[in-house]
C-alpha cells in the first residue's frame, strides 16, 4: 500500500473520529427574568450566562465537595428559605469553626460591584475564593478543589459542557458566579403595589410605614435607595462604640475613617434574614428599628444620617410592617434554585 493511500485512509479515519466525538461545549444561552423596574445586570464577557454554566454552578453550590473535609457547602450557610442567608449570628465552618461576620443574603448579588460587607472582593466571579479558602469556612483551596473534582466524571463532563475545559479554579469560580447571578428577587407585595397599581397589595399600616421610610423623618431611603433598596455605599451605623474584632472597611483601605463602616445591605427579604448587623448582634427587625430610632452609638465615624428619630411605637410598628412587605415569597420557593 502506497504512503499516499495510507495517509488518505488515516485522514479519513481521523475525520470520522472527530465527527463521532464533537466538543461537549454547550453555549445554549440562559435568559434572566428581570423584574419590572430592575436594570439588566452586567454580565462579564468571559462568563456569559448559559444553562450549562448555571447547572454546574448550582451543583457546586450545594455540594460539600468544595470544603476540606467535605462537610460544608455554600448552601450550608445560604438557605433559600432565608433568602440565601442564615438564621444564626455566625455560621459554622469546617469542624464547627466560627468566623466573625453574619452571613449576607445572596439575593440580587448580580447587581453588586463589590462583594462582602467591607467591599473587599471586586467581582462576583472571584467571590468563591473567600469562603473556600478561609480557614474558618471551607478551609480548602481552589487548586485542591479542582483536583478533587477531576476525580469525578460528572464534574468533568459538566465542566467540559460549561467551559470547554476540565475542572479548574477558573471554572469553579465562574460557574458559582453564574449560578448566583440567577438569584434575582423583585416580586414582593411592595413591587405589586408600585408596578401593577395593586393598591390592595399593601395594608394601611404598610403604606404608612412606606411613607415614613421615604420621608425626611427617617431618611431611610437616603442609603436604602433604588430598586434594590441600597446605594451600595459604606457607613458606620453606630451599632458599636468600638470595633476591636471586626474593623469593617478599614480592613481593606487601612484608613482610620473607615473603621466600623460596612456596605449598606439591600432591604429586600429583610424579614427573612435575621439576625442583623455585620455580626448578627440584633435579633429582630423591631430591635433594628429601635436602634435607629434611638440614634446609635457615639463612635466618631458614625454617619450623620444616623440620629434620634423620635418615632412613637405606632410609627415604629408601621415601619416594620413596610419592611416585611419587601418579602418575595416566589423567590424563596423558586424550584429552579435547587
Amino acid at each position: 500500500m502506497s504512503l499516499v493511500l495510507i495517509f488518505l485512509i488515516l485522514t479519513i479515519l481521523l475525520w470520522k473520529n472527530k465527527v463521532k466525538k464533537p466538543s461537549l461545549l454547550d453555549l445554549t444561552p440562559y435568559h434572566l427574568k428581570i423584574p419590572e423596574g430592575f436594570p439588566e445586570p452586567i454580565i462579564p464577557k468571559d462568563n456569559q450566562l448559559t444553562k450549562a454554566r448555571i447547572d454546574l454552578g448550582k451543583k457546586l453550590f450545594f455540594d460539600p465537595i468544595l470544603s476540606r473535609d467535605s462537610t460544608i457547602s455554600c448552601g450550608s450557610c445560604h438557605h433559600q428559605e432565608l433568602a440565601f442567608a442564615d438564621k444564626v449570628k455566625i455560621s459554622q465552618g469546617v469542624e464547627g469553626r466560627l468566623g466573625f461576620r453574619n452571613v449576607p443574603s445572596l439575593a440580587n448579588v448580580a447587581y453588586l460591584g463589590r462583594l462582602n460587607k467591607d467591599g473587599g472582593v471586586v467581582k462576583l466571579d472571584m467571590q468563591a475564593v473567600v469562603p473556600i479558602e478561609d480557614k474558618d469556612e471551607m478551609d480548602f483551596s481552589l487548586l485542591k478543589a479542582a483536583s478533587r473534582l477531576n476525580n469525578h466524571q460528572v464534574y468533568i463532563d459538566m465542566s467540559l459542557r460549561a467551559y470547554g475545559r476540565l475542572p479548574h479554579p477558573f471554572t469553579i469560580a465562574r460557574a458559582l458566579g453564574a449560578f448566583c447571578r440567577t438569584l434575582i428577587s423583585g416580586y414582593s407585595n411592595y413591587d405589586r403595589y408600585i408596578n401593577n397599581d395593586e393598591k390592595e397589595a399593601l395594608t394601611k399600616s404598610e403604606i404608612r410605614g412606606m411613607n415614613l421610610f421615604f420621608s425626611e423623618i427617617t431618611n431611610c431611603s437616603e442609603c436604602h435607595s433604588g430598586f434594590n433598596f441600597t446605594n451600595n455605599s459604606y457607613h458606620n451605623n453606630g451599632v458599636q462604640d468600638q470595633y476591636p474584632i471586626d474593623i469593617g472597611r478599614k480592613r481593606i483601605t487601612l484608613l482610620a475613617e473607615d473603621e466600623g463602616k460596612y456596605r449598606v445591605p439591600s432591604l429586600r427579604n429583610i424579614m427573612l434574614t435575621a439576625p442583623y448587623m455585620h455580626d448578627g448582634r440584633i435579633a429582630s427587625l423591631e430591635a433594628v428599628v429601635q436602634h435607629y430610632n434611638k440614634g446609635g452609638s457615639n463612635h466618631p465615624n458614625k454617619s450623620k444620617i444616623v440620629r434620634p428619630l423620635g418615632m412613637d411605637e405606632s410609627q415604629q410598628k408601621d415601619l416594620v410592617h413596610f419592611l416585611q412587605s419587601l418579602t418575595d415569597s416566589s423567590f424563596i420557593q423558586n424550584e429552579s434554585f435547587y
